[in-house]
């Protein structure tokens, strides 16, 4: 027993000694390090609010430890961009060791100071790292964007806001009651997650065919410029009143217009008209005892495309609501869904709702929402809800409702839907498309893309290609 034991004490003395000797220094000056970028592209980032940080990798693929003589800023304390290397931080960091096999991770960040610009502009520099009498280099680019910046702002009397620069919305915006804003063709309006688009008063966008107002989340960085819920959306609330939308497209936020209560005079508290309204985690148009006019619009991929709650008044003609699963939401709700009651404590009350639908198309990826349209009645309120000349999927027809000529479950056959490389056309070819020369007329006399509807028009907010 006695030789075995002294073996062991020999064995473990040699693991400790070798768990505590040193890999080597390679001090080699042909040793090479590599990089998992050789550039870290910022996508375009709004002055004085900084970007997502990006990240890279270096790697020492060589026989023993690399020493790190320094990671530096190229443009040094006046640089736009920060970095930490190996969880410190600073433009400069010295006395890094990576061993062999391994790696060292660095995160960059920008924070562009404003300019006269009012276009986009590029800022550049470099990440150096210098070891054995070396100097590598990692490229820094990005776009900046100078932009009106408001943060939590009430809005009084009378706005216009142009399109010479961007707004970026912080914390909210709200329009007063009696207050009116107007929003000037080929605007762009970026609002950050915790702003909400708030309108007591009057909103009138006024986008054309070839230049839309854009409302969009403030991240425009690759990772999230495509990510649903980026801003809160627009809200029009009680005292709100003549709100126009025409040619705007509003995307990626958590919802995306909500019409609120009646309008306080006889008109649609929104006229809503060729307008894109996509990729909304919840509702994409939604009316709450309220009313609105929509015209000539595409909302598509959303948790619930159009949501009428609690009636109201309501008049849909030449809209395309089509939702298809994707990486970010997951189809499950019908693409429309109309009521006339809300459940308060187990009690229900119910309210008149008047709803006319005209030439649309409501449709989907086949498989998990068995009806695509869904009216649902409760109640002795007054309630009258017509569907004329409408496609749509569904295994049975909407109840309690008036039905003219509809098209169930015959695939409008858009041009190209791929849900997983996110590519959505939602124009309609030539024939064979049922959708085509379908419709009534309407007294709409043009299409979204702005092409003339003939006297039979086609359904949905396209005339064929």
């Amino acid at each position: 027993m006695k030789p075995f034991f002294i073996l062991c004490i020999i064995f473990c003395g040699y693991l400790v000694f070798a768990s505590c000797k040193k890999e080597s220094l390679n001090t080699d000056a042909g040793a090479r390090i590599s990089f998992s970028a050789d550039t870290l592209f910022f996508d375009t980032v709004f002055t004085r609010t900084g970007s997502i940080t990006h990240q890279v990798k270096i790697f020492n693929a060589n026989q023993g430890r690399l020493h790190l003589d320094e990671i530096r800023i190229g443009g040094g304390s006046s640089s736009p961009f920060m970095m930490n290397a190996d969880g410190t931080e600073g433009i400069i960091v010295n006395d890094l060791d990576i061993a062999s096999g391994d790696s060292l991770y660095v995160f960059v960040t920008v924070t562009i100071d404003p300019n006269s610009d009012q276009l986009p502009f590029i800022v550049t520099d470099s990440l150096l790292i210098a070891y054995n009498g070396r100097e590598e280099k990692i490229q820094l680019q990005a776009f900046g964007q100078n932009a009106n910046f408001l943060r939590s702002n009430l809005l009084q009397g009378s706005h216009i806001w142009n399109n010479e620069l961007p707004y970026v919305i912080l914390g909210g915006i709200q329009i007063d009651t009696g207050a009116m804003l107007t929003i000037e063709k080929g605007t762009r309006v970026y609002l950050h997650a915790d702003a909400p688009f708030i309108v007591d008063g009057t909103l009138k966008i006024n986008g054309t065919k070839t230049d839309s107002v854009v409302f969009a989340g403030d991240r425009l960085d690759k990772e999230y410029r495509d990510l649903p819920a980026g801003w809160p959306g627009i809200y029009f609330r009680g005292t709100s009143k003549n709100n126009q939308i025409t040619y705007a497209i509003l995307k990626n936020g958590y919802q995306g217009v909500v019409t609120d209560q009646p309008s306080p005079n006889a008109e649609p508290k929104l006229r809503i008209h060729e307008t894109v309204i996509d990729n909304m985690y919840e509702a994409a148009l939604t009316g709450l005892n309220s009313s609105f006019e929509a015209i000539n619009c595409r909302i598509t991929n959303s948790g619930i495309n159009i949501l009428i709650l609690k009636g109201g008044n309501y008049d849909i003609k030449h809209c395309t609501a089509a939702s298809y699963s994707n990486l970010f939401i997951t189809h499950k709700n019908p693409v429309l869904y109309i009521n006339n009651w809300d459940s308060v404590g187990g009690t229900v009350y119910s309210y008149n709702l008047l709803a006319r639908l005209t030439n649309n198309i409501f449709w989907s990826d086949d498989g998990i929402v068995e009806n695509e349209v869904v009216v649902s009645k409760r109640g002795s309120n007054s309630f009258d809800v017509t569907f004329e000349n409408n496609l749509y999927r569904a295994n049975v027809d909407p109840e309690n409702s008036f039905l003219i000529n509809n098209l169930k479950n015959l695939d409008p056959l858009f041009d190209s839907v791929n849900a997983s490389a996110r590519y959505y056309d939602f124009h309609i070819g030539k024939f064979p498309s049922p959708a085509i020369d379908y419709g009534v007329p309407a007294g709409v006399l043009i299409d979204l893309d702005g092409k003339t509807r003939g006297a039979t028009p086609s359904i949905g907010c396209y005339e064929p290609n």
